[in-house]
């Protein structure tokens, strides 16, 4: 795994090794970088940002909760499941 400050391989590499398209490859580089999770440093390469690994797990925390709790709450609803009733159901819980 390539951890915080540390340089990913370029983007050549990564086509040749994933067998992707370049223009592919670079547009998800692109977007890492919009998110600040790479950055460029001119004439050496990319870079993961300091902080990448929690703004991924911010992420995926705000998608968790705009798709998986929209369809549980949604779902609930539909069953007549209450709110207190569904947090009780959450807390019951036990993982397998």
């Amino acid at each position: 795994s390539i951890k915080e400050g540390m340089q990913v391989p370029s983007t050549t590499e990564l086509s040749k090794f994933y067998k992707i398209n370049p223009a592919t490859v670079l547009k998800g580089v692109n977007i890492l970088v919009d998110k600040e999770i790479l950055f460029k440093k001119r004439g050496i390469g990319m870079f993961v940002s300091k902080g990448a690994k929690e703004i991924i797990k911010n992420g995926r925390k705000e998608n968790f909760k705009e798709v998986y709790l929209k369809d549980l709450i949604g779902e609930a609803k539909k069953l007549g499941i209450t709110k207190e009733e569904l947090l009780d159901m959450i807390s019951d819980f036990k993982e397998e």
